[in-house]
């Protein structure tokens, strides 16, 4: 199974799990671990799938989402303004609008994911505080 196929039924946190399953090795690795660094950094957050990936939703919005390609790993920060803040240390990744693309051999490091995750919770309570 293509690893970015919209799985029929898939919806949940659960749901995530089926996923994973279905990616590679190697980057299923990749992936768990870039999941467990989002759920630490932001706990509060409910997990489930959009679009046919793993996502991340927080106060309703979405946070991040990850997804497997044939020859790398994606994080989708949710947010350009975010994305271009961190260019520069992000330098050595892919990026096209809206994703970070990385390979299990160079993974995105986990402080760095923590920032943009919290980065990305804070651009969220701004938004909702507004309203």
């Amino acid at each position: 199974m293509a690893a970015r196929a919209r799985i029929p039924g898939v919806t949940s946190a659960t749901d995530v799990d089926v996923y994973l399953a279905n990616v590679l090795d190697d980057k299923q690795a990749a992936l768990q671990a870039l999941r467990q660094t989002i759920r630490a950094a932001a706990p509060e957050a409910d997990e489930g799938m959009s679009y046919g990936a793993p996502a991340f939703r927080y106060l309703g919005r979405p946070l991040v989402a990850y997804a497997a390609a044939r020859s790398h790993c994606s994080l989708y920060c949710m947010s350009p303004a975010l994305q271009e803040r961190y260019r520069s240390e992000l330098a050595a990744f892919g990026m096209s609008k809206g994703s970070i693309r990385f390979t299990p051999a160079a993974p995105l490091p986990d402080g760095l994911v923590t920032r943009i995750v919290r980065d990305r919770l804070g651009e969220i309570d701004a938004s909702v505080q507004k309203k």
